[in-house]
């Protein structure tokens, strides 16, 4: 029995051990993405790139032979010589390439006047536009190497120069399935320029297989003199053969095209050929195919490459996309909570005829014993007449004989086994005695108002339900603080929003009213989701309920102390919210209220909520990729615009809320880390809903700080009680 019992030990050891899926795929994502920005940056030459130019140097190293010889430098097998094209011959060459809008136009140009020419393409160019390079080859051209990202070489080590001379290849290989035999360095000009820092390298890449190719005419394209300077430039004298430097890439390139267009047919009519440079000397092609494994290095790679442009591509939309949202989300933020704000505080402002009467507030509770009294205690003071229904939903802890205990007036405690939160609420419905019913989470505190405020509204028959106003309790931490910054801009803010829009997405759980009536009507709370507050929110709106954000109606409740408790809460929420946008998603089909929330409420929701979070990460992927690799001033200028914007929303949320504006000085921590986390779990919600998988409902522990609730407006907030040790219940609630 011994080894048996020990095997399914190590069984289950390593089940603990094996990463779970919700963490391993948001790390292969960001992984991904990671890979893909750098092989990105690789490609643009943002990365390992060097961009010094070799001042001129001694020649006294160099043979004469060479500094007096062609355009074409041979130092294969020990070798020093030179060729020159023989008469009445142009070999054109273009530097730089291929580039996606001048190339196709230059071969457009050499194809109508038959003309055959050498392209020395650079690996990072080759690499992106794969499909310019077997045109080139499959039209008759020659292609040459001009390196992987256009370093001057006589700054680099033989590794260096053997690191891009094989990656460009590999980019030959990948886009044509061709190695060449041609060499072009960059910044060269004339064989009677090379030095005593050229002409080294020159040795090294002959010993390596290569022929070098200068060029002995430079049209001077580069410089953009104009449609005639270029071609008088390009044009030999008495009949000599040459090498002409042209360029397809690096810029406006519209003079080369248009002076090529003319240069041709008029040296062509002057008997000169345009050929090949192995076709102009007399010699075998330059090209050998590729076959085997290295023909697969390079497709794979020109694979990636294509890969990462597109995926780049797509996160800059992305990040095209996220910038309008946040910016829109704001504006309408600001506008509509001013708006909110001004309606609401009018001297003169009434919901209708006073609500005075008597309430139901209904506390679900599951192991709240840290908690409950204080809750309870906390809607004694109430100011609007009420009874408290505790439902205690299979509670181990005594939760319900610590409310018992208290032997309190008007306060019942009603018993079952555990069925979740969303039962336990329908339970307490069918148990209140009055037609107003207001909900409250097991570790909430109210204000003697709260009730009051909270239920005024209904004296507008159109409202069905009402949202208050939700507090962090537990400030006093860095991740408390995080939260109250969240929830007074993020949440309260968005309900002001959302309030104006009348589409509100959904009234907190811990502090939330609704008419009976509203209830019975739409079936009472659902179990179908995690966010069971979203859910009956939209329920709401689609029978044709207002729902509406009573400001003054403020709740203090406890939010997570650790990572993993918020991790577990977030989670919950976002994945519960995509649940109830999916369930309710026949709305934007449908007429009446219910058609009206599908084809406005569902699509902000949808956008501000869910996909705006969702890409929000692409500013601070772009922000560190900026820093790395530039541009750095207008990268950094950017996200601080981006940070200054949230600012004056998060302390005009604040001074509605009249909070203490010096929460907001780790506002741009909060940035940089709280963020962060969010994101992921935001990521792994999707992940979740994408591969079905299914969440259940995660109970956090609580620790009872939050011990009471000021008694007016303004007041500094609530007074915590002494922490106690948090319990290590964590058994889901259903």
């Amino acid at each position: 029995m011994a080894p048996r019992t020990s095997k399914r030990g190590a069984a289950r050891a390593a089940r603990r051990r094996r990463l779970p899926m919700r963490y391993l795929l948001p790390s292969l994502v960001l992984v991904a993405l990671m890979a893909m920005l750098m092989l990105r940056g690789y490609v643009h030459s943002e990365i390992l790139a060097d961009h010094r130019i070799q001042p001129e140097a001694a020649t006294d190293r160099v043979p004469e032979k060479i500094i007096d010889g062609g355009p074409v430098i041979d130092t294969r097998s020990g070798r020093t010589s030179s060729l020159s094209v023989p008469k009445h011959r142009l070999v054109l060459t273009f530097d730089d390439g291929p580039d996606p809008e001048w190339t196709p136009k230059v071969l457009d140009v050499l194809k109508k006047h038959d003309a055959h020419a050498v392209f020395f393409v650079t690996g990072t160019m080759a690499s992106r536009y794969p499909g310019l390079v077997q045109r080139m080859v499959d039209e008759g051209h020659e292609i040459g190497l001009h390196t992987f990202n256009h370093p001057d070489l006589s700054f680099q080590s033989k590794s260096r120069i053997d690191w891009e001379l094989s990656q460009n290849q590999l980019a030959l290989a990948g886009a044509a399935g061709i190695r060449t035999s041609l060499f072009r360095p960059p910044y060269s000009s004339f064989a009677d320029a090379m030095d005593n820092k050229s002409w080294p390298v020159t040795q090294y890449v002959g010993s390596r297989g290569y022929l070098t190719v200068v060029n002995n005419t430079d049209s001077e394209d580069w410089k953009k003199p104009g449609v005639d300077a270029i071609i008088r430039n390009a044009t030999p004298k008495g009949g000599k053969g040459a090498i002409v430097l042209m360029h397809d890439s690096g810029g406006d390139r519209h003079q080369t095209v248009e002076a090529l267009d003319r240069f041709l047919p008029d040296l062509q009519k002057e008997g000169y050929e345009f050929d090949n440079l192995t076709g102009a000397l007399g010699a075998p092609s330059a090209h050998t195919e590729v076959t085997g494994l290295d023909l697969l290095r390079g497709k794979a790679w020109t694979w990636a490459v294509q890969a990462s442009e597109k995926s780049t591509d797509v996160l800059v939309v992305g990040l095209a996309v996220v910038g309008t949202l946040v910016i829109v989300r704001f504006g309408l933020m600001l506008a509509l909570s001013i708006a909110h704000a001004r309606r609401v505080r009018r001297k003169n402002f009434r919901w209708g005829p006073a609500v005075t009467e008597p309430v139901s507030v209904l506390v679900p509770a599951y192991n709240e014993a840290k908690c409950i009294e204080n809750t309870v205690h906390s809607l004694m003071a109430s100011e609007q007449p009420i009874e408290v229904v505790v439902i205690d939903d299979g509670s181990s802890d005594g939760t319900a004989r610590i409310v018992e205990d208290m032997r309190l007036p008007n306060v019942r405690v009603v018993r079952q086994l555990n069925a979740g939160k969303p039962a336990a609420l329908n339970r307490g419905i069918a148990n209140a005695r009055h037609d107003l019913i207001v909900m409250m989470d097991g570790d909430t505190v109210f204000e003697p108002a709260t009730v009051r405020e909270l239920v005024q509204p209904f004296g507008d028959p159109s409202v069905g339900a009402v949202a208050g106003n939700a507090k962090v309790g537990n400030r006093d931490s860095l991740i408390g603080a995080w939260q109250h910054i969240e929830y007074v801009m993020g949440f309260n803010l968005d309900r002001r929003m959302y309030d104006m829009l009348r589409c509100m997405p959904t009234i907190p759980g811990a502090v939330g009213a609704f008419r009976r009536s509203a209830l019975e009507r739409v079936g009472g709370m659902s179990e179908d989701t995690l966010a069971e507050d979203t859910d009956i929110t939209m329920a709401m709106h689609r029978d044709g309920w207002r729902v509406v954000y009573a400001e003054n109606a403020r709740a203090w409740t406890e939010a997570p102390e650790s990572v993993q408790q918020l991790w577990s809460q977030r989670y919950r929420w976002s994945y519960g919210t995509m649940q109830a946008i999916w369930k309710h998603r026949r709305a934007l089909i449908e007429r009446g209220p219910s058609g009206r929330f599908g084809r406005v409420g569902l699509p902000l929701i949808s956008f501000f909520m869910v996909l705006a979070p969702l890409l929000a990460p692409l500013i601070d992927v772009f922000l560190l990729y900026g820093i790395v690799f530039g541009p750095t001033e207008k990268t950094v200028g950017a996200w601080l615009g981006v940070l200054a914007i949230q600012a004056v929303c998060a302390a005009y949320a604040f001074r509605l809320d009249k909070e203490r504006m010096t929460h907001l000085i780790s506002l741009p921590l909060q940035q940089i880390l709280y963020r962060q986390l969010m994101y992921v779990v935001l990521l792994q919600s999707w992940i979740t809903a994408l591969t079905g998988g299914r969440l259940r409902w995660q109970k956090l522990r609580r620790t009872g700080v939050v011990g009471s609730a000021p008694g007016a407006a303004g007041a500094p907030g609530p007074v915590p009680r002494q922490r106690t040790e948090s319990g290590s219940d964590r058994r889901p609630v259903g």
